[in-house]
């Protein structure tokens, strides 16, 4: 399986969001700061969704303290009451951000236009050579300096003084040296003609421009989690007392008694104790028809109910709901890293530098062979320094991650971390569990075959005896059916289960066996083979009937069959697959007759079944498949946790149990088969946003720099605004590449839309 990258001696995890990062090397930056806290034992910081994950090695109240205070000391900011379940603190951080942003571009631009419209009236001779004129440039271009980029100013000085280079020191040279030529003339008109103010206030300005528009494009890319968490309701109806107050949802408490009226928002996750309804789960699992509930069944924080009222009892609230899980998740698959993003972490660490010594290799260029003197080569230099944009590199990747996981949880899919979307296009096998992955799970009794001088009844009772608290779906199974023929089942003990054999216990002082045949003739059990038999004539076992046996104190007293009827998507899916290229496989620990039938009803080539495979081999059995290609592994159950693992990528289903969730990279938050076509379509569409933002950001530069350079001023049939790139267009051009980069990824949000 292919995880994130994480410290295995960490024992609790920090998420803080962050502000004032404005470039790829500031997520460096904050990196390296976290990494010299005192138990820190790693930092990822994601500069698309501004937000640091912090692994400790102990949990300390302090270590909190210490992480903000190294990160402001770095520069940067940390927004104060965000949770990662609770966005508002941080949605409002985040919208006073935009603003403060959004005021400085406009002070920008008020002056910057008229400082445009004087440059070009003094180049054209239009106002003549007034002295004032200079002094009100210079006015003009400080207010664009000190307020629009004051921040890049700041934000340059730190990082040089940490000996690190980013974008800021790139956009504060430039303008810096643009303004620094031109202070000189203003003072000593006799030392020169030209000014660059306007070039020194449009770079600023149209950066500006660019970080606003880009910083508006990236919030919509966290639409997804914001939509999410607004439908949990603020406000709850819990009954005290006999009387039904309203309370802050955050007040209610485990076992407390809550009433939701029709049409409401379901606050926290419970259990129905009163009433019928039908309930919108489309939040959490993406699927748009409403589920009926009842007495008994459990209904989840942030669904919305139908028609009915409930009662409900609180099982989990605040943050243990499941919607707050699985934001929580989602947001620490946008933080961690993809594995390109290393490499590209690695080139924007020497990109600033890089671009630095180009800016004077030009400017030492253009001195000498030029002939237009040090105003021209002042300008070229000037144009490198601006136009050369390491935030495009750094945002084509985190971008992509964050829109695609977001997306991906609104379709019922959750991705545990990045590396798991890269892998889904990768994958070249698809392993499939059969109970309760290609089947329903839902196994129901067919016939019983006891031995002779036992009664059925007597069969079935007390294999529903051992079974009770099974979670496996044939347990499960055999107790509905003892329970719906009204068997009084003792309770049992010593309860022993050997997985992908059967089950031991105690029952009334006898000890029972149940599972399969192998298992109990190994136990000394002498299994009857006229009623083993009898069992293979019953009507539709080769449809798929699954045997299990049973023996008490060494007697075999006969077997009980069972079907469980493949879910109605997974012809169709299989079909897909497989029409992608892709080989499709059964792993089950059942017969192989039972796995062939299934493999058969579903389309998946019997060559392709792999039968009676125990759990401890199933790892070993994916391990095989591996020499193919990638493999991903779907299962359900406690038994697929180390095949899941051992998978490329394993795909656990939402309705399965927690240890084949918390195993899988990918979780199918709805029951449904189809929803792993859905993370293959998403993760194939991601690598290639991915990469196509690569492409993009680095053609860009290797494009644009040279021409920023003067590359193709001695072509003269060209028109002269390329020959010689204005640093202001520079500026422009750099702007957009970023924001370019996030439209791009954007649009992974039609993708996850039309599957």
């Amino acid at each position: 399986m292919n995880a994130p990258v994480s410290a295995a001696a960490a024992t609790e995890s920090i998420d803080l969001a962050l502000t004032g990062m404005r470039c790829a090397n500031c997520a460096g930056t904050i990196e390296r700061a976290l990494a010299r806290v005192p138990g820190v034992a790693a930092a990822q910081v994601n500069f698309a969704s501004e937000t640091a994950s912090v692994a400790l090695t102990k949990a300390d109240p302090a270590t909190r303290g210490a992480l903000v205070a190294a990160i402001e000391g770095a520069g940067f900011g940390v927004i104060v009451g965000a949770d990662a379940t609770d966005l508002s603190a941080e949605t409002a951080a985040r919208a006073a951000e935009l603003r403060a942003s959004w005021h400085r571009f406009l002070v920008g631009a008020a002056c910057t236009a008229p400082l445009m419209a004087v440059s070009m009236a003094r180049d054209f001779g239009a106002v003549g050579d007034r002295p004032w004129l200079p002094w009100a440039m210079l006015a003009l271009t400080l207010p664009v300096l000190a307020y629009t980029g004051g921040p890049h100013f700041r934000g340059a000085a730190r990082a040089l003084r940490a000996g690190r280079a980013n974008m800021d020191v790139l956009v504060a040279l430039g303008a810096g040296v643009a303004f620094a030529a031109s202070v000189p003339v203003v003072l000593a008109p006799a030392a020169g003609h030209h000014l660059y103010f306007e070039t020194a206030a449009a770079i600023v300005a149209l950066v500006a421009l660019g970080r606003l528009l880009e910083a508006r494009a990236r919030g919509r890319a966290g639409e997804a989690l914001r939509s999410l968490l607004a439908l949990r309701p603020r406000r709850a109806r819990v009954v005290r007392d006999d009387v039904e107050v309203e309370l802050p949802a955050e007040a209610v408490k485990v076992r407390d008694v809550v009433v939701v009226r029709p049409g409401e928002a379901i606050p926290v996750d419970g259990r129905v104790i009163a009433g019928e309804s039908a309930v919108d789960e489309s939040v959490l699992t993406g699927e748009s028809l409403p589920v009926a509930k009842g007495v008994g069944d459990t209904v989840a924080g942030g669904t919305l109910n139908g028609p009915g009222l409930l009662r409900l009892t609180a099982t989990r609230v605040g943050a243990a709901t499941a919607l707050s899980q699985i934001v929580r998740l989602v947001r620490a698959a946008q933080a961690s890293k993809a594995p390109v993003q290393a490499l590209v972490d690695r080139i924007a660490a020497v990109f600033v530098p890089v671009v630095v010594g180009l800016a004077i290799l030009t400017f030492g260029t253009w001195l000498m062979v030029s002939s237009h003197g040090a105003a021209h080569a002042l300008m070229r230099a000037v144009a490198v320094l601006v136009i050369a944009c390491p935030c495009a590199l750094g945002l084509a990747t985190p971008t992509a991650l964050v829109v695609a996981t977001g997306a991906a949880a609104r379709r019922g899919l959750l991705f545990k971390h990045s590396a798991a979307l890269e892998t889904m296009r990768a994958v070249r096998v698809v392993v499939f569990d059969k109970t309760g992955t290609l089947t329903l799970g839902r196994p129901e009794l067919q016939a019983i075959a006891p031995a002779p001088g036992v009664a059925e009844d007597e069969l079935l009772a007390l294999a529903a005896a051992a079974e009770q608290g099974s979670e496996h779906p044939l347990g499960r199974a055999i107790v509905a059916a003892a329970r719906a023929r009204g068997a009084q089942l003792p309770a049992p003990a010593g309860v022993r289960a050997i997985g992908g054999r059967g089950l031991r216990a105690l029952v009334e002082g006898a000890e029972v066996w149940i599972g399969t045949q192998a298992w109990l003739e190994s136990q000394g059990v002498a299994v009857d083979v006229s009623v083993s038999s009898d069992m293979s004539e019953m009507p539709g076992d080769r449809a798929g009937h699954t045997r299990v046996h049973v023996a008490r104190d060494g007697r075999y007293l006969g077997s009980i069959a069972l079907a469980d009827a493949p879910r109605p998507e997974a012809r169709e899916v299989v079909a897909a697959l497989r029409g992608q290229g892709l080989r499709v496989a059964l792993l089950t620990g059942d017969r192989r007759a039972t796995g062939q039938a299934i493999a058969a009803a579903v389309g998946i080539d019997a060559a392709d079944v792999y039968a009676e495979v125990l759990p401890a081999d199933k790892a070993a059995t994916v391990a095989a498949l591996q020499r193919m290609g990638p493999v991903a592994m779907v299962g359900d159950g406690v038994n697929d946790a180390p095949a899941l693992v051992q998978a490329d990528v394993g795909v656990a289903i939402g309705s399965g149990t927690d240890v084949a969730v918390d195993a899988a990279d990918v979780t199918l938050l709805r029951s449904d088969l189809r929803g792993l076509l859905d993370a293959l379509t998403i993760g194939r569409a991601t690598v290639r946003t991915i990469r196509r933002n690569l492409f993009w950001a680095s053609a860009y530069n290797l494009v644009l720099i040279p021409i920023a350079a003067g590359a193709l001023y001695p072509l003269s049939s060209l028109p002269g605004w390329l020959r010689a790139l204005d640093p202001a267009l520079a500026a422009g051009a750099m702007a957009l590449s970023s924001v370019t980069v996030v439209l791009s990824s954007l649009a992974l949000r039609r993708v996850a839309a039309n599957r």
